[in-house]
């Protein structure tokens, strides 16, 4: 099904927001120029051949190869008896395999699952049963976790990749260094996989035209919509390479009054399988042959930063928490920041005084923006021409429409707070297989409700001021209390528990969870083992209170929002 409506008016008066727009910046976006993301990436690959597309570890991709290494890919799928549409799961971190294996899987006419590498089995299972995924691409690090949950699943085929595996001779090293020296890759065994060379080697030269339209799904964009279930929100091609080109262009303003450097140099410090990296990364970074630099673990701020004094970086797409974290680095605070045209913060509120702070160390402004995996994700964003931190989310990209509204749909003026809703090329076709869940979010004339509660100023620009729904924001990762709940509600010496956010001074919020025991002899120690177990890092319970009852309504539901005060 679709989810917009093109046809509908926009009910803001006169989009007032257009008022604000930098100098040029029109109202719509263009007609797509492709109707795939893989005559786009043809087509740029062919245009910026010999520039490096990707580097990770200090190997360059070039857009050439990664046209004819994506098409070896691509091919290889074909023989395997898969179907148009089928899904096919990617659990792999920022390395040169991962655009290599997401472009394949595109430009054979296949949807990707992309998979947090570092999901517990009982996640990935889950997410492995809900897509259907026939297919399942692994870095080896990770493969003991699929052994644990494969044959539970409809996955019939396995590729397992090597962290060395595309690093040409120095890859031999790195893949010893990984597995004996580190020991960072855990006994496993997965009968009848491939290797990800040889499938590479067994896929040249027979790619053959899927014929994708652009209301094929390119993505189920996995996401806890309005509710505690993870949900596949299925981004179609044409919802992708419209964001890729609202974002291309807003991205140009940042140039206006500086020169542009010829070669933009992106850093990828974000995940790849994580819709800001994504689409900001990955995919926008192709429309303008980017060179985007991958980093495997941004947690490891001394590499990082040895990274960033080795490129000279003009955008820089982030978080807040990472901000503030390369801040309080000593050699960060020593690097040449006069290449940094944009540093663009998202997934996450960019705080004020990190925000203040990174302008005058580096000199360059965190223009702030918003969006959700619903929305491919960029909705809104602040001017990147601008010198001023607006502490809002800024005003709806072109060919966008936001509204704010309240509980019964009615538009609200200018100044008053509701409901943010989204209307727009990139707002996803629904939730995968779950058409009612896709009812509760989209209204009658193609708005996405995003459960956030904001309003938006005389300019146009919108500011969030709560969320409707009881999502918690871990370093820009969505954890929905009902999902911790039920894996706590899973011990024996647990009678009832609630999971709410907390203020965190590192990652904006933390889990905590309230619990009311059965077994007196429970302890704190007991429950974050259990949620070590089941839930990935992000999600998991920084603080654990254990109570005597929980606040509940008149008609027994437990009030979080009392927790959270």
């Amino acid at each position: 099904m679709s989810a917009t409506n093109k046809d509908q008016p926009a009910t803001v008066p006169d989009r007032v927001w257009l008022a604000s727009y930098p100098p040029g910046m029109p109202a719509e976006i263009p007609p797509l120029a492709h109707e795939s993301i893989g005559a786009a990436l043809v087509h740029h690959c062919a245009k910026y051949a010999d520039r490096p597309a990707f580097t990770s570890m200090g190997r360059a991709l070039t857009f050439r190869e990664l046209e004819i290494q994506s098409a070896k890919i691509g091919a290889w799928l074909q023989s395997r008896g898969l179907e148009k549409g089928d899904r096919v799961a990617v659990m792999l971190p920022n390395i040169l395999q991962n655009p290599v294996v997401v472009h394949g899987i595109l430009r054979a006419g296949f949807t990707v699952v992309n998979i947090n590498p570092l999901y517990t089995p009982r996640e990935l299972e889950y997410q492995l049963n809900d897509s259907g995924a026939r297919m399942l691409f692994v870095l080896e690090n990770f493969a003991h976790v699929v052994q644990q949950v494969v044959a539970r699943t409809s996955v019939k085929e396995i590729v397992v990749c090597r962290l060395g595996d595309m690093l040409g001779a120095k890859g031999v090293l790195v893949n010893l260094v990984v597995r004996k020296v580190k020991k960072l890759v855990p006994a496993w065994s997965l009968p009848g996989h491939h290797a990800f060379k040889a499938v590479l080697a067994a896929g040249a030269g027979r790619l053959t035209d899927p014929n994708v339209k652009g209301s094929d799904i390119a993505f189920l964009q996995y996401t806890g919509g309005t509710t505690g279930t993870a949900k596949g929100a299925m981004l179609t091609h044409t919802n992708l390479l419209s964001n890729m080109e609202q974002m291309v262009m807003w991205l140009e303003t940042a140039f206006l009054g500086r020169p542009r450097p010829e070669r933009l140099v992106f850093l990828c410090a974000l995940p790849l399988y994580h819709i800001f990296a994504l689409t900001v990364n990955s995919l926008a970074g192709l429309l303008v042959g980017a060179h985007n630099i991958l980093i495997v673990n941004p947690r490891d701020i001394p590499a990082l930063v040895k990274e960033m004094a080795t490129y000279k970086i003009n955008v820089f797409p982030g978080l807040n928490t990472l901000f503030n974290a390369l801040m309080n680095n000593h050699d960060f605070q020593k690097l040449d920041f006069s290449a940094l045209a944009l540093t663009f913060g998202g997934g996450m509120a960019v705080q004020r005084p990190v925000a203040e702070r990174w302008r005058k160390m580096t000199g360059c402004l965190i223009a702030e923006g918003y969006g959700l995996s619903e929305t491919s994700p960029v909705a809104t964003a602040n001017r990147l021409d601008s010198t001023q931190f607006t502490g809002t989310i800024g005003m709806p990209l072109p060919s966008t429409d936001v509204d704010i509204r309240d509980d019964i749909g009615n538009s609200l003026p200018l100044g008053e707070v509701g409901e943010i809703c989204i209307r727009g090329p990139q707002v996803m076709a629904g939730y995968w297989q779950r058409p009612d869940e896709t009812t509760k979010v989209m209204t009658a004339d193609g708005y996405f409700r995003t459960g956030d509660i904001g309003f938006m100023n005389e300019e146009g620009l919108i500011k969030i001021v709560d969320r409707k729904k009881d999502m918690i924001l871990v370093s820009g990762f969505n954890v929905f209390p009902n999902e911790i709940e039920e894996v706590a509600m899973t011990m024996p010496g647990v009678r009832e528990c609630a999971a709410v956010g907390v203020p965190d001074e590192h990652s904006g919020e933390a889990v905590k969870l309230f619990v009311v025991r059965n077994d007196p002899n429970l302890t704190e120690a007991d429950v974050r083992a259990h949620c070590r177990a089941n839930l990935t890092n992000y999600k998991r319970p920084r603080h654990v209170e254990f109570r005597d009852e929980l606040p509940k309504s008149n008609v027994g539901k437990i009030l979080r929002k009392e927790l959270r005060s």
